[in-house]
C-alpha cells in the first residue's frame, strides 16, 4: 500500500469525536483530501497521565516519520476537573505540563521535529450548562472555565519552552466576550455551528506549510491509459 503523507489528531474526547459530523476534524479531512491522510487517535475521557503511557504505541518508532506532516496534542479538559469533585481525572496542573514536555520530548526522538507539533489548549467552559449536567447526575460542579484557563495558559508555556506550534484555543473562543457555546456539539466537544470553530481554519493554516501543494494521483482528466498502462506508479 502508497504510504501518504499524513496528520495526526492525538487527544481525548474532543478528538475521539472530531470525525462526526460537521466536526473540526472532518471538516479538516475534507480540506485534505487527496492531500494527506488526517488520522483520528482520539481517546474519550483520557488525560495527559494516561495518554503519555500509550502514546509509544500509537505513534512508535517505526511509524515513518518522515512522511508525518503534523501532530496535533489536544488534552487538557479532563486533566483540569477539580481534585475534589473528579479526582479519577484530575491531574494537577505542574504534572499536566510535564506530561506534555513527556510527550513533546518522546516525538522529537522518533524524530518527528518541533515546527511539526501543535500543542492545543483546552476549550473554555460554559459553567452554567456543565453545573446543569452535573447536578443531572447527583454530583456537584466538577469543572471550571478558571481552571481551565490555568491549564491552558500552561500549555501555551511549554509550547514556548519546547519550540512547538500552539493554538490557544481558550483564549480564541472567548474573544470578544462572544458566545462560545455556538461552537460544541456537546458542552466540552466542537462542533456546533455547521463544524465553524476557530480550530479548523487555524489547524489548516499551520498545515498549509506541509501538505502537498497537488493532489495525490493524477486528476482523471488527464489520464490516457493505453492498453499496456496499468497503474498509475
Amino acid at each position: 500500500m502508497i504510504s501518504w503523507p499524513r496528520v495526526i489528531l492525538f487527544g481525548d474526547s474532543i478528538t475521539q469525536f472530531a470525525f462526526e459530523a460537521n466536526a473540526w476534524g472532518s471538516v479538516i479531512a475534507n480540506k485534505l483530501v487527496r492531500k494527506c491522510d488526517v488520522i483520528n487517535r482520539g481517546l474519550s475521557g483520557y488525560n495527559t497521565r494516561w495518554a503519555k503511557l500509550i502514546l509509544p504505541s500509537l505513534i512508535s518508532p517505526g511509524c515513518n516519520a518522515g512522511n508525518t506532516l503534523a501532530v496535533t496534542i489536544f488534552f487538557g479538559a479532563n486533566d483540569s476537573s477539580l481534585k475534589e469533585e473528579n479526582p479519577q481525572q484530575h491531574v494537577p496542573l505542574e504534572e499536566y505540563a510535564d506530561n506534555i514536555r513527556c510527550m513533546i520530548q518522546y516525538l522529537k526522538s522518533i524524530s518527528i521535529s518541533g515546527d511539526k507539533i501543535i500543542l492545543i489548549t483546552p476549550p473554555p467552559l460554559h459553567e452554567p450548562d456543565w453545573e446543569k449536567q452535573c447536578h443531572s447526575k447527583g454530583c456537584k460542579l466538577n469543572r471550571s472555565n478558571a481552571v481551565a484557563g490555568a491549564y491552558a495558559k500552561a500549555c501555551v508555556q511549554v509550547a514556548s519552552e519546547c519550540g512547538t506550534d500552539v493554538l490557544d484555543l481558550w483564549s480564541q473562543m472567548q474573544e470578544g466576550s462572544q458566545d462560545f457555546t455556538v461552537y460544541l456539539s456537546s458542552l466540552v466537544d466542537l462542533g456546533g455551528k455547521a463544524g465553524v470553530s476557530p480550530l479548523h481554519p487555524a489547524l489548516l493554516e499551520r498545515c498549509e506549510q506541509f501538505k502537498p501543494r497537488s493532489l495525490i494521483a493524477p486528476r482523471h482528466t488527464n489520464q490516457i491509459l493505453g492498453p499496456q498502462q496499468g497503474a498509475l506508479y
